[in-house]
């Protein structure tokens, strides 16, 4: 009988873990399937013509990569240093506990919400206007709490024993987080910035209300400037000609590259991340 609930368990378990990679599979084929026509270097370097039925998506894989890699130079030292406070200084006081409630409620609120502070905050209150500042700082606000939880979590993962060696050949605690507590948790935070980046690189809302939806014809070259992302254009194709078969195979492309981007920052982030945990555990083999 016990065999045969561990038998069951196990077959369970393993169609929970191959269901994720089955839904992975099945978009990517779709979108390989229907978008791969579209794909061409005219497509990949041109600009948008007759309103996003011909041409290409340049502007807006710019405009996509610019808004993306500013927020992560905005919200990684943030939330880095968030978490090495919670996770090495913080007291276990009322303080603390009010950051982290307030942290976990910034996970929590809608892109819409923080879409519309940022519409009101900086674009209007700041007098950032429609701008890649403006979007960057809004998407950071969205991910902080990522990154917040993850460092963390990750800094407190770490052996305590490693702490104390460091301490008893006479760093000081800074320096014994620096090189030795970082050293350890360097693959968790890099994945959990990399699931922030994920999240960054794929919403919608918050950046057309902050970012704009960008020129038509012009690449967005100062923060300041309005751009249009991927998820924009493509939001806005969906919306209006994506019933025409143009539309739909625009549509398809756009998604595909969407898809391509994404996959550039996580692959050779997830190959850093295991390459950083051999190195410091050494291989299993």
């Amino acid at each position: 009988m016990r065999r045969r609930s561990e038998f069951i368990a196990e077959g369970l378990t393993w169609i929970a873990s191959l269901i994720p990679a089955i839904l992975a599979g099945a978009i990517i084929s779709f979108l390989l399937f229907n978008g791969a026509s579209a794909i061409s270097w005219r497509f990949i370097t041109g600009f948008p013509e007759r309103g996003g039925l011909e041409g290409g998506i340049l502007p807006a894989i710019i405009g996509s990569i610019y808004i993306s890699a500013l927020c992560m130079l905005i919200a990684a030292p943030i939330g880095i240093g968030a978490g090495t406070y919670l996770a090495e200084y913080a007291p276990d006081n009322l303080f603390t506990k009010i950051v982290r409630f307030f942290v976990e409620l910034l996970a929590g609120i809608p892109s819409i919400v923080i879409g519309l502070f940022g519409y009101v905050f900086l674009v209007h209150g700041l007098g950032l206007g429609f701008s890649i500042l403006s979007g960057a700082i809004a998407l950071a606000f969205m991910i902080l709490p990522w990154t917040v939880r993850v460092s963390e979590e990750a800094i407190r993962a770490v052996p305590r024993d490693y702490r104390y060696a460091s301490l008893a050949l006479g760093a000081s605690k800074w320096k014994t987080i620096r090189n030795v507590v970082y050293a350890a948790a360097r693959p968790a935070i890099m994945t959990g910035l990399m699931l922030g980046l994920g999240k960054a690189v794929g919403e919608t809302a918050v950046v057309m209300m902050t970012a704009g939806m960008g020129i038509t014809g012009y690449i967005p070259v100062s923060p300041l400037d309005s751009a249009r992302t991927l998820p924009v254009h493509l939001y806005l194709i969906a919306g209006e000609i994506a019933n025409t078969s143009e539309g739909l195979k625009m549509a398809y492309g756009t998604a595909l590259v969407l898809l391509a981007l994404f996959l550039m920052v996580s692959i050779p982030s997830l190959m850093l991340r295991n390459y950083f945990i051999r190195r410091l555990y050494g291989d299993a083999g």
